[in-house]
């Protein structure tokens, strides 16, 4: 099978794509945006619990940990929406990865039943951030993950109201004017979702803010 670059993906005003041929599979891959975002938000705050209990920090640590957490997830979406959902397709193991993982999200944009990553996969990331960032910062992982997941969080809110409702008359009107723009005018800008910092900092923004 021949993969397209996101930037020749036709998007498509209704429908849904199938990851799966296999029903029960494919069932696996679609989710109510809610359950993630919750999920997300629970584990957070385990975490932070059990730091507290197992850890010495004080608060104004844990403060600084979490808005760090906050952040760097602001920079870790911005790569990985631009250099791995975004890879060019130049075999058929880069294609499908880069397919599933978002490029039918370009084809069948309004398919709300995509928009978030299953529990499944929410319960192993969570964890699996939570590893690194032990591995990494040892007693400070706990808090500076729970930041993390609720940068996540805080993403996966903004996704769906770009994408589920008619712009707000307010500061959600720039990130559903710039997710629009990349979507549906140019799909190698605008690639910060929850934040438009980082698209000022690499120079990715539209030229134009409305469509």
């Amino acid at each position: 099978m021949r993969y397209k670059a996101i930037h020749d993906i036709k998007p498509k005003n209704s429908g849904t794509a199938k990851m799966f041929n296999n029903p029960l599979l494919d069932k696996l891959t679609v989710t109510h945006f809610s359950i993630p975002i919750s999920m997300l938000v629970l584990f957070g705050i385990g975490f932070i619990y059990y730091g507290t209990q197992y850890t010495l920090l004080g608060i104004n640590q844990y403060l600084i940990l979490i808005i760090s957490g906050i952040l760097s997830w602001t920079l870790f979406e911005y790569l990985m929406h631009r250099y791995f959902y975004h890879m060019l397709p130049t075999n058929n193991i880069k294609g499908w990865i880069q397919y599933n993982m978002h490029g039918l999200h370009h084809e069948y944009p309004k398919d709300k039943s995509r928009l978030a990553m299953p529990p499944v996969m929410i319960i192993i990331i969570a964890f699996l951030f939570l590893f690194l960032f032990k591995m990494i910062l040892g007693v400070y992982s706990y808090a500076f993950t729970a930041g993390f997941l609720f940068g996540y969080a805080g993403y996966l809110c903004v996704h769906y109201i770009v994408h589920a409702f008619q712009p707000a008359k307010n500061a959600f009107k720039v990130l559903w004017s710039n997710h629009a723009i990349h979507h549906y005018k140019d799909p190698e800008v605008a690639f910060g979702v929850s934040s438009p910092l980082w698209d000022h900092v690499f120079r990715t923004m539209p030229k134009k803010k409305t469509i």
